[in-house]
């Protein structure tokens, strides 16, 4: 028993209705462009479109995480490394993505790399070593303005390493090496000026107390007293001995 042509036509009807539902995400935004001219942009829910009429696009709204390849950088003061960054943005105006640019990932990827080198390639190595904080906010403004016409706002822009020659590394060991000996240096002769003030004022302060460097004579001979030491060297004052030796000079004239 053959079908219909009722019902034949009545399923293809259904199979058409069917065929222009779609679904999109809260997260996203659907284009539509109808026989060449785009309507506005789709919410989230269950839309429907005119099966070959309308061409259908889904844009996502979330941030989107980029890594950027490994880029041969020159610095201004002539130093060959490879730096590689991530960036981070997302789409703000879903027509402007669709309508401005090709494709919006693959631009934005290739924008980023050479905004990496340029303005990388104008500053030193220490610079790029020490101040990765400055170059980040730097590429992100240069690429957020940039990127603004294509509907694409950058929210962070981050260098993650930066590669350097085996040479620079060497030199840079030596240098760091050198730099914690002149601490040192600099700690221990800082360390013996303090120590020879302190023993200079603690003179003057004896030398004006001839009682308190008696007391601090027999103090000393305690110390040595608790010692484990089988031999014991007592020093005796120069100003007992002088008196003695006064004396006997005395007695032979």
């Amino acid at each position: 028993m053959s079908m219909s042509p009722i019902l034949i036509f009545a399923g293809i009807i259904v199979l058409f209705i069917l065929s222009g539902i779609k679904i999109i995400n809260e997260y996203e935004r659907g284009i539509v462009f109808r026989l060449g001219r785009i309507i506005d942009p789709k919410g989230p829910g269950i839309r429907w479109i005119i099966p070959l009429v309308d061409k259908f696009q889904k844009i996502s709204l979330r941030i989107i995480t980029m890594d950027v390849p490994s880029q041969d950088v020159i610095t201004r003061d002539n130093v060959s490394v490879k730096v590689n960054a991530v960036v981070y943005f997302k789409v703000i105006d879903p027509i402007k993505a669709i309508i401005q640019v090709e494709n919006y990932l693959y631009a934005t990827s290739q924008l980023a790399q050479t905004t990496l080198r340029s303005i990388l390639g104008m500053v030193e190595l220490d610079e790029l070593l020490s101040d990765r904080e400055k170059l980040n906010l730097q590429l992100q403004e240069v690429l957020d303005k940039q990127t603004d016409p294509w509907g694409i706002k950058v929210t962070l822009v981050e260098v993650k390493y930066v590669d350097l020659p085996q040479e620079m590394q060497r030199a840079m060991a030596k240098q760091a090496e050198a730099e914690r000996d002149r601490r040192a240096k600099v700690i221990s002769a800082e360390g013996e000026f303090q120590a020879s003030t302190k023993l200079s004022d603690a003179s003057d302060i004896l030398s004006r107390n001839p009682m308190a460097l008696q007391l601090r004579y027999l103090q000393q001979m305690n110390e040595i007293a608790s010692e484990k030491s089988t031999v014991i060297i007592f020093p005796i004052p120069i100003d007992i001995i002088s008196k003695f030796l006064g004396k006997g000079n005395s007695e032979n004239k």
